[in-house]
């Protein structure tokens, strides 16, 4: 058995990181520490590392097309993990998940066409929705009495009927919540978007990193009306800490959808990946599984850690907890603060960098959505910082 430290804490400064090149704009501070934008601070597999670095000696960089092997890397990682069977020609390249929902919105949309969310929810779905002239329409989680949500598939009839969208867009799993859908909210999902002529973008870029056994179940996979509607995009980058390799795929299983969608990508060369993106994918794909079940069991010991501190420590604090990926839906709403003074709480007093709770929608009100995967020194201190702030709030 491998062994892998992700205790190890690696400085990300001057790499061109994001999630510290960008606090400033976010957060309008520099020194806060950053468990925000959605990747880990671990170091990646090291198959992925070495095949990258033996394509690099090579002393050519020019045109590359993509072998049959990473094609196959992919449709057998999809069928051994989550028993998703996919042929060659059902699947294609795209340049990031959110670049190919903007195609499928082009696409199979046209200006000033509803596109349906379900926020809280991601986003750059209503970004990208809106950027292109089309319309949100909200179909919003419900809450139910245990503090977690469910789709509102009642309320997802009606906004269908009284909106007439051309589109949904479904997170599966659910981000910031970290839920995996059931396959009869799936298939439901299904009937009534294929009854109404909606076709289905599914966001599955965090199925892979399923929590506590839990299997990823494909949109595609809940029955036949959901394979009918079905628009999948995925990607190694959650998976594998790789977005900065910019690899995604989309795999559609309808013909009428997909001949067109693909032949409309191809010719805009949408659909060519770098050699980097195919290397780094089927290094990952073929060589990672050690080290995702390794990473898996941190992130899963990170948020058994976070939980007990919160309860032990923090109790006015809660949190959702996730049933996939290494993101914390952290609820602050019994402190009965402002969305102002919850920002100001949480960066200017606790130093923190998070994603803003009404970033994904009205609905986050109150919330933080927090990255936990980091090494447990970092997850510690992070977490004290909000227990000295919270406390002295409580306190006065």
């Amino acid at each position: 058995m491998k062994t892998y430290d992700f205790d190890q804490e690696i400085d990300r400064r001057g790499s061109g990181c994001a999630k510290f090149e960008e606090l400033d704009a976010m957060f309008g501070r520099r020194d806060l520490l950053p468990l925000w934008i959605a990747d880990m601070d671990f170091p990646v597999c090291p198959e992925i590392t070495r095949a990258l670095q033996r394509r690099f000696e090579h002393p050519i960089y020019g045109y590359s097309i993509p072998p049959e092997s990473y094609w196959r890397s992919i449709t057998s990682w999809l069928s051994r993990r989550h028993g998703f069977e996919v042929g060659r020609e059902e699947i294609t390249y795209v340049p990031g998940v959110v670049k190919g929902i903007a195609f499928a919105i082009n696409f199979f949309s046209r200006p000033g066409d509803r596109v349906v969310i379900q926020p809280p929810v991601y986003h750059p779905f209503k970004m990208v929705i809106e950027g292109n002239g089309r319309v949100v329409a909200p179909n919003p989680l419900r809450r139910t009495p245990e503090g977690g949500y469910e789709m509102d598939l009642d309320g997802l009839r009606e906004v269908i009927s009284r909106e007439r969208p051309s589109m949904m867009i479904l997170c599966n799993p659910h981000n910031p919540i970290g839920l995996q859908w059931s396959r009869e909210t799936l298939a439901e999902v299904g009937r009534i978007c294929r009854a109404a002529g909606v076709t289905v973008v599914s966001d599955e870029i965090h199925g892979d990193l399923m929590l506590g056994g839990r299997p990823h179940i494909p949109f595609a996979m809940a029955g036949d009306d959901a394979e009918a509607v079905a628009v999948t995009f995925g990607a190694p980058s959650k998976t594998f800490n790789i977005p900065g390799l910019v690899s995604s795929w989309c795999v559609v299983k309808n013909e009428e959808l997909r001949r067109p969608f693909f032949k409309w990508l191809a010719a805009n060369e949408f659909d060519a990946p770098t050699f980097t993106a195919t290397i780094g994918t089927e290094a990952a794909y073929t060589h990672g599984e050690a080290w995702l079940a390794a990473a898996v069991a941190y992130i899963e010991d990170n948020i058994r850690f976070t939980k007990a501190f919160l309860e032990e420590r923090l109790p006015s604090v809660k949190m959702v907890e996730p049933e996939a990926s290494f993101l914390i839906w952290m609820d602050f709403s019994e402190l009965d603060l402002s969305h102002e003074e919850l920002v100001d709480l949480v960066v200017n007093r606790a130093g923190l960098a998070l994603n803003d709770g009404e970033m994904f929608g009205p609905e986050g009100h109150g919330f933080m959505r927090v990255n936990i995967a980091t090494p447990r020194r970092c997850l510690r201190g992070a977490l004290e910082r909000l227990e000295a702030v919270v406390g002295e709030l409580v306190t006065r």
